[in-house]
C-alpha cells in the first residue's frame, strides 16, 4: 500500500455539518411532517407500559427477597451484573466509537479520482445519519457486549473470592484453585478483549475505506493516518492473542479428548512447548505492526502474520500430530500410563470417592438352611413397599378428595416408631387444583380459597396389611398418628399453585369435615410471603396481569401473597450458585413439615478430572418415567460436592441453608461472596440431622464414574477390559433405562448393625448378565446436633469373586418363568402361572423395585409383587407376594418370611418378627377386592402343627374329623385351582380355614403351636 494523498486538495468536501461544497445562501431545511397526536400518545403509552412492567417485576423481586431475608443475594447479583455490564459495554462502545471517530477525523482531503469516485455516492448516503450512527452504533454494540459481560457475574465473583485447594496439579505445580477460580475469569477477559478489538479493527477499516483512507484499486493504498490507526489496533489484538496462546497451556489440563480429560503425552511434550513458541511469535508479530508506523509499509506486518500462520499450522498442528503418530502410537500404553494415573487420581478426588472401601466378596451361590442366621438384624428391615409403585395406593386411600395429590414417586426416610428405627415411605398431601370441580374453578377459588395441602402420609417400609395395603402410621386427615402433633398445612410444596393470597379475615378451605359433608376453614397465621398494601397490589397486578388484585374484596391490606412456592425454586433463587438435587423430600421435624433439598457446588475446571454431563449421569428409569422426580440440571462438570443441605418450611416458606461440607473451597468462596446466608454445620439440630441422607443424584454421578474408575491401575485402565456398566431396570421392559439406586437399611460385611444406605449394582461391559460389583454408601447422618454420624458418606464396593451371581435382568426373567411352585399353601402355583391367571382375571401384575442385599455370604435378590385391576375405577396396586433369589434358586410366597423359608429350605434363622406383613396373610389367587387384587385371608405365620389328642380323649373324634375335613378341603382347592375355577377355590379355602380352626379348638392344649418361619 502507498501513503500518498491521491492528488491536490479538493474543491469540494463534506464538512462536519453535512454540507457538500461551499455554503449556499438561502438554503432552508426541509421540516419533517408533524406527527399526529394519536401516534405520539400510543408511543408514549407503549413506552410507559414497558417501563411499568419492568419496574413492577423488579420491585416484586425486591419484595420477595426481603420476605425470605436474602436481600443481600439479590443486591449482590444486581450490583455485580450492572458493574460488569457497564464496564464491558462502555469499553466496547469506546473502542468502536474511537475507531469511527479517529478514522473520520483523519480522512484524506482530495479531489475525487477514478479510484474513489465510486465511494462518493455512499458517503453522500451516509452523511445525513453520520452523527447519529457515530453514537448509536457504539451504544448498540456496547449494549450487547455489556449483556454478555453481565452473564459472567459468578465467574467474576469467584475470581475475586478465590480459595486455595491446598493441592497442586502435577504438570505446572499450581494450586488447583488457580484452575477452578482464576483461569475461567482470565479466559473470559482474553476472549472479551479479542472480541472488542476485532470489532474495533473491522469498524476502523470500514470507516477508513468509506472515507478514502484505504483505496482498493489496482493497488491497495492507504494514508499514513489509516496505517497508524490500524497498526496500533492490530498490534494490541495480536498481543492479546499471545496471552491467549500462553493461557491455552493451562486449559489443556481440563481439555476433553476421546480417551480422557487432561494432559496426555503429546500435550505435555509437544503442544505445551509449541504454545509457548506461538506466544513468543505473536509478540514478535505485534512488534512488526508497531514498526509499520515508521516504515510506512504493510510489508513487514504482513510477512509477520504469514509467518505466524505457518507456525500455528506447522508447530501447533503438524508437529504434535507427528509426535502422536510416530512417537506415541507405537508405544502408547507405556507413554500414556503416567497421565492416565493422573486422570484416575484426580477424578476420584474431584467426585469424592477417593476414600472408597473396596473389598473382594467371595459370593456363595448355594442356599442352605440357617444361612441367614448371621444377618438376623438385616432381613426383617428389608423394604418391601416400593415408593415408585404405591403412589396410586396413597392417593386412593389417603387423598380424601380429588383436589389432593401425591408425588408420582414417593420418598424413603426413617423414623423411630414404637422405639425402633423404621424405614418409611412418606409423601405430602398436596393441593391439586385440577381436581377441583370445573364449576368451582375461578380466580377467587383458585387463588384465595384453595391455597394449601394438608399433612403427610407415612407407611412402614417393611410391612403391609392383610389385604396388601401399606401399614400406615400417619394417615387420616384430622387424626394424630405416630408422628405426634405438627403443623400440617402445606402452603409451600412441589405441586403448589403459582400464587395464593392468604391472611387477613379471609377463610380458606382447610380440609373436609370428617363428621359430615361440610368443610373446615382456616385463616393463614404465618409470616410467609409479602404483605399487600394498595401500591404493592398494583405491582402484583402488573406482574401477573390480573386486575382482580385491585378489584376483589378478598385482597386487603392484611392479605399476603405467596409466590415462588416450590422448594426447588425457593432454594435456587436464594442460592443461584447451587446445583440442586432433582428431588425434594418432606420430613416432620420439631412440629413442622420441612422440605429437604441437597445442594451441590460444581466446577468444570478441576485439572485432569473426567468431565461428565449431569443430566445424563443422573437419568434412570425413575426420572425418565416419573415427572415429579427430575434429573439434575444439565451441565458439564468435573467436580461435585454435596456442600449444602437446604430446608424449606412447608407452612411459612422459610429457606435455611446449612453448610454440609466444611472443607469445600468452592463453598467457602460462595460463603465469602454471600456472607451470613449459609449457616454452619454446628447449627443443624439433631432432630433434622436424623432425616438428612446421602443424596441420590450425587450417588448416581459417582456410580457412573465408578463404572470405569473403580479400576485404579492405569495399565489395566488403558485396556478397558475391567470396565463395568450399571444394569438396566428389568421392570421397564422394551426400553433401555438404568436401574435406579435404592434406599434401604442393610449391614454390609464387617458392619455389626444395619445402616440406612443407598445401593446399586454393576455388571461387566458387554452382553454378560452377571453381577460384578455391589455399591453401597452409608446415608444415615445421625441424630446429634451439629455433628455427622461417624460412618456417614462411607462408600463401600464389593467386587464379586467365587460363584457367578446372575444380574438383575436374568433374575427378573428367571422369576417370571420359574417352574418352581410356591410352598405357600395359599399360592400353590408357579409365579408364571400366577401371572397368567391374574391377567386372565382382568388384573395386572406389577413387579416392584428389585433390591439386592449382601447377606448369607452371597447376594440376595428381593422383589415385591403387586397386583392391580386394569380398568376398574378406584383400583390401586396391592402388595400380594414377594419373590426372592439366591444363586440360581428362586422362591416366592405371600410374605418375605415365607419366601425366605422356601429359598433356604426351612427356617432362615433370621426371623425377627413378621417381615412381610403386618398381620400375616397371603393372597388367594383369582378373587379380587376393591383394589383389583386377590383378596387375602388370615393364616398363621408358618405352618400349623397342632398335635392330635390321644385316642380316647373327649376331643379325639372331633380333632380327627377336623383334620380329615381339612385334608379334603385342601384337595378340593387344588383341583379347583388346576381347572381355573377360582370361585370353587375360594369356597375350598373357607372350608380349609374352618377345619383348621376346629382342629385347633379340639386339641388338648386348645391352641396351635406354630413353626417360626
Amino acid at each position: 500500500m502507498s501513503d500518498s494523498n491521491f492528488g491536490p486538495p479538493p474543491s469540494n468536501f463534506n464538512d462536519d455539518d453535512g454540507h457538500s461544497g461551499p455554503p449556499r445562501r438561502g438554503d432552508t431545511a426541509t421540516l419533517p411532517p408533524a406527527r399526529k397526536p394519536l401516534v405520539t400518545a400510543l408511543v408514549v403509552a407503549g413506552v410507559l407500559v414497558v417501563v411499568l412492567g419492568i419496574a413492577a417485576q423488579f420491585w416484586t423481586e425486591v419484595l420477595w427477597y426481603q420476605s425470605v431475608a436474602f436481600s443481600g443475594v439479590f443486591s449482590t447479583q444486581i450490583v455485580t451484573k450492572v458493574l460488569l455490564g457497564v464496564i464491558g459495554g462502555l469499553l466496547t462502545a469506546a473502542v468502536v466509537w474511537s475507531s469511527i471517530h479517529i478514522a473520520y477525523r483523519n480522512r484524506p482531503i482530495y479531489a475525487p479520482s477514478p479510484d474513489t469516485q465510486a465511494m462518493e455516492h455512499y458517503r453522500e448516503l451516509v452523511e445525513p445519519m453520520r452523527r447519529t450512527a457515530t453514537i448509536a452504533a457504539p451504544l448498540a454494540i456496547g449494549l450487547f457486549a455489556g449483556l454478555s459481560a453481565a452473564t459472567q457475574w459468578d465467574t467474576f465473583l469467584l475470581w475475586r473470592n478465590s480459595q486455595a485447594f491446598g493441592q497442586t496439579d502435577p504438570e505446572f505445580g499450581l494450586d488447583i484453585g488457580f484452575f477452578v477460580f482464576d483461569l475461567p475469569w482470565i479466559n473470559f477477559v482474553v476472549a472479551f478483549l479479542t472480541m472488542i478489538l476485532v470489532i474495533g479493527f473491522i469498524t476502523a477499516a470500514f470507516t477508513h475505506y468509506l472515507y478514502g483512507g484505504i483505496v482498493a484499486g489496482q493497488k491497495m493504498r492507504s494514508t499514513q493516518a489509516a496505517r497508524v490507526h490500524l497498526s496500533v489496533i492490530a498490534a494490541v489484538l495480536v498481543l492479546v492473542r499471545a496471552v491467549a496462546f500462553w493461557i491455552d497451556r493451562y486449559n489443556l489440563a481440563t481439555a476433553q479428548s476421546t480417551r480422557m480429560t487432561g494432559i496426555q503425552y503429546t500435550e505435555a511434550h509437544a503442544v505445551i512447548p509449541t504454545k509457548g513458541i506461538l506466544a513468543i511469535a505473536a509478540v514478535m508479530c505485534a512488534v512488526m505492526f508497531v514498526v509499520t508506523i515508521w516504515t510506512r509499509s504493510w510489508r513487514l506486518p504482513l510477512v509477520g502474520v504469514a509467518v505466524l500462520a505457518v507456525i500455528v499450522v506447522a508447530v501447533g498442528g503438524i508437529y504434535p500430530a507427528l509426535v502422536q503418530s510416530l512417537k506415541v502410537g507405537p508405544s502408547e500404553k507405556s507413554l500414556e500410563v503416567p497421565y492416565i494415573q493422573r486422570n484416575i487420581d484426580a477424578t476420584r478426588a474431584a467426585y469424592g470417592f477417593n476414600t472408597i472401601k473396596v473389598e473382594s466378596y467371595d459370593t456363595n451361590t448355594v442356599a442352605a438352611p440357617g444361612q441367614l442366621r448371621g444377618d438376623a438384624a438385616t432381613v426383617p428391615g428389608i423394604r418391601l413397599i416400593d415408593p415408585n409403585v404405591v403412589s396410586p395406593t396413597f392417593k386412593q386411600l389417603e387423598a380424601s378428595k380429588g383436589y389432593y395429590q401425591f408425588a408420582d414417586v414417593l420418598d424413603v426416610d426413617r423414623y423411630t416408631i414404637d422405639g425402633a428405627p423404621t424405614d418409611t415411605v412418606i409423601a405430602a398431601r398436596e393441593l391439586d387444583l385440577n381436581g377441583v370441580p370445573d364449576g368451582q374453578r375461578n380466580w377467587l377459588n383458585d387463588h384465595t380459597v384453595y391455597t394449601h395441602g394438608y399433612g403427610v402420609v407415612a407407611a412402614k417400609g417393611n410391612t403391609r396389611e392383610d389385604d396388601g395395603r401399606p401399614s400406615f402410621f400417619e394417615s387420616q386427615i384430622g387424626t394424630e398418628g405416630k408422628l405426634g402433633k405438627y403443623e400440617p398445612r402445606i402452603y409451600f410444596g412441589e405441586q403448589s399453585p403459582e400464587y395464593s393470597i392468604v391472611g387477613g379475615d379471609k377463610k380458606e378451605f382447610d380440609y373436609p369435615d370428617p363428621e359430615g359433608t361440610g368443610q373446615i376453614t382456616y385463616t393463614y397465621q404465618g409470616t410467609g410471603g409479602v404483605e399487600l398494601d394498595a401500591v404493592k397490589r398494583m405491582a402484583y397486578a402488573i406482574k401477573y396481569r390480573e386486575i382482580n388484585f385491585l378489584l376483589s374484596d378478598a385482597v386487603t391490606n392484611d392479605s399476603r401473597i405467596l409466590d415462588h412456592r416450590t422448594p426447588r425454586d425457593r432454594v435456587q433463587r436464594v442460592a443461584p450458585w447451587l446445583t440442586l438435587d432433582g428431588n425434594a423430600y418432606p420430613a416432620v421435624v420439631d412440629g413442622r413439615v420441612l422440605w429437604i433439598l441437597d445442594g451441590y457446588t460444581t466446577s468444570a475446571n478441576y485439572p485432569y478430572s473426567e468431565t461428565t454431563t449431569l443430566d445424563q449421569a443422573t437419568e434412570d428409569s425413575v426420572t425418565s418415567v416419573r415427572q415429579s422426580v427430575r434429573a439434575v440440571q444439565a451441565g458439564k462438570v468435573n467436580y461435585v460436592r454435596n456442600s449444602v443441605k437446604a430446608t424449606v418450611d412447608a407452612y411459612d416458606g422459610t429457606v435455611t441453608l446449612y453448610q454440609w461440607d466444611e472443607s469445600d473451597p468452592v463453598l467457602k468462596a460462595w460463603m465469602s461472596i454471600f456472607p451470613d446466608t449459609v449457616k454452619p454445620l454446628a447449627d443443624i439440630p439433631g432432630s433434622l440431622m436424623k432425616h438428612l441422607r446421602y443424596p441420590e443424584d450425587l450417588f448416581k454421578v459417582q456410580r457412573q464414574l465408578l463404572q470405569k474408575y473403580h479400576d485404579t491401575d492405569a495399565a489395566s485402565f488403558y485396556g478397558g477390559q475391567n470396565f463395568w456398566r450399571v444394569p438396566d431396570d428389568p421392570t421397564q421392559q422394551g426400553v433401555d433405562l438404568l436401574q435406579p439406586p435404592y434406599y434401604l437399611s442393610l449391614a454390609m460385611p464387617g458392619q455389626n448393625e444395619p445402616a440406612f444406605s443407598l445401593t446399586s449394582t454393576f455388571m461387566p461391559v458387554g452382553d454378560r448378565n452377571v453381577l460384578t460389583g455391589f455399591l453401597a454408601v452409608d446415608g444415615d447422618a445421625g441424630g446429634e446436633t451439629g455433628k455427622k454420624a461417624a460412618g456417614y458418606g462411607t462408600i463401600r464396593l464389593l467386587e464379586t469373586t467365587g460363584g457367578t451371581v446372575n444380574g438383575p435382568g436374568q433374575v427378573y426373567n428367571d422369576m417370571r418363568s420359574s417352574a418352581v411352585s410356591s410352598k405357600d399353601p395359599e399360592l400353590p402355583t408357579t409365579l408364571a402361572q400366577y401371572i397368567g391367571t391374574t391377567s386372565n382375571n382382568g388384573n395386572v401384575v406389577i413387579f416392584g423395585n428389585q433390591l439386592t442385599l449382601p447377606v448369607g455370604g452371597g447376594l440376595l435378590y428381593v422383589q415385591p409383587i403387586y397386583s392391580q385391576a386394569r380398568s376398574a375405577s378406584g383400583t390401586y396396586p396391592r402388595l400380594v407376594a414377594v419373590a426372592v433369589a439366591f444363586g440360581n434358586k428362586i422362591a416366592w410366597a405371600g410374605s418375605l418370611d415365607g419366601a425366605l423359608n422356601d429359598l433356604f429350605g426351612g427356617s432362615s434363622g433370621a426371623s425377627a418378627g413378621d417381615t412381610g406383613t403386618n398381620t400375616p396373610a397371603t393372597p388367594t389367587p383369582g378373587a379380587t377386592g376393591s383394589g383389583g387384587t386377590p383378596t387375602t385371608s388370615p393364616t398363621p405365620t408358618g405352618t400349623s402343627s397342632a398335635t392330635p389328642a390321644p385316642a380316647g380323649t373327649p376331643n379325639a373324634a372331633a380333632l380327627a374329623q377336623a383334620l380329615k375335613d381339612a385334608e379334603a378341603a385342601y384337595a378340593e382347592g387344588e383341583a379347583a385351582l388346576k381347572r381355573g375355577d377360582f370361585s370353587a377355590y375360594g369356597a375350598a379355602q373357607t372350608k380349609l380355614k374352618d377345619a383348621l380352626k376346629r382342629a385347633v379348638d379340639a386339641s388338648p392344649q386348645g391352641t396351635a403351636t406354630t413353626k417360626a418361619p
